[in-house]
């Protein structure tokens, strides 16, 4: 069943939004909007601290406690996540999945780690692509400013047999333009992998989930801009797409 994932990208206390991780506006209280997307049927939330890897701390404990008390679908939390204990700390405040990427690239085996103690379910890996040339993607870090020298594929594969569950892909040239997601870079990794991947970036119109979903063989898609602005409301998406797009849940 395709997954509609309202995307949240938290500085500080603020829900925060950019373009390609970049030049990030305040939004407002993630609480409420997560709330909101809650109601209007978002089958997960995804929490992101976008700047715990330079602080090299995850600030989202008292959200998340906050959240798990009112929301009842499941909830990844990512950002600065370096180790066991921090993994423990996010799941133990309610958190249903961790999400990492800078300290996973520093120390693989953290992936490791994480799924022999929470079990690969637990354990998201969180990725930011840079296109490089024809197919070929470079991993980010630290919200896309740090290059890692790191294949995007090769990665992803050594992520996955080192226990990684799942996989968020965050296309940065994509991401929070408003032009669709990036089909080839989603295929590419879908069509190597048996994991879920969550596609991420570039999301403006019904009809780009609708490929990315098609053709791109995406599990599920991360939705942010168009939700926080209500552009496109998460009701009117479901609608649309279970209409045309048999393994999405109908409106209920």
């Amino acid at each position: 069943m395709a997954r509609l994932i309202a995307r949240l990208d938290i500085k500080g206390p603020n829900l925060i939004k950019g373009v390609h991780l970049e030049g990030l506006r305040v939004i407002g209280d993630p609480q409420l909007f997560a709330q909101k997307y809650y109601n209007d049927g978002a089958d997960e939330l995804i929490y992101m601290d976008s700047v715990a890897s330079l602080y090299g701390r995850n600030n989202l404990v008292e959200i998340v406690k906050h959240t798990a008390q009112n929301i009842f679908i499941p909830l990844t939390v990512g950002g600065g996540v370096r180790s066991v204990e921090d993994a423990t700390q996010l799941l133990r405040s309610g958190a249903d999945k961790v999400a990492v990427n800078t300290a996973c690239v520093a120390n693989p085996s953290l992936i490791n780690d994480l799924a022999n103690r929470f079990g690969s379910q637990c354990v998201v890996l969180s990725v930011e692509a840079k296109k490089t040339s024809h197919g070929k993607w470079e991993a980010y870090t630290d919200n896309g400013r740090e290059k890692t020298g790191k294949d995007v594929l090769n990665w992803v594969l050594e992520a996955v047999e080192r226990g990684a569950g799942e996989v968020l892909l965050t296309s940065v040239d994509k991401e929070g333009t408003k032009k669709g997601f990036d089909v080839e870079l989603v295929k590419t990794i879908t069509g190597k992998i048996s994991v879920p991947v969550i596609a991420s970036g570039g999301m403006g119109q019904i009809s780009h989930i609708f490929e990315v979903l098609q053709n791109g063989g995406a599990d599920a898609v991360a939705l942010a801009n168009v939700l926080h602005y209500d552009t496109q409301p998460l009701k009117l998406i479901r609608k649309e797409l279970s209409a045309k797009y048999p393994l999405m849940r109908p409106v209920s």
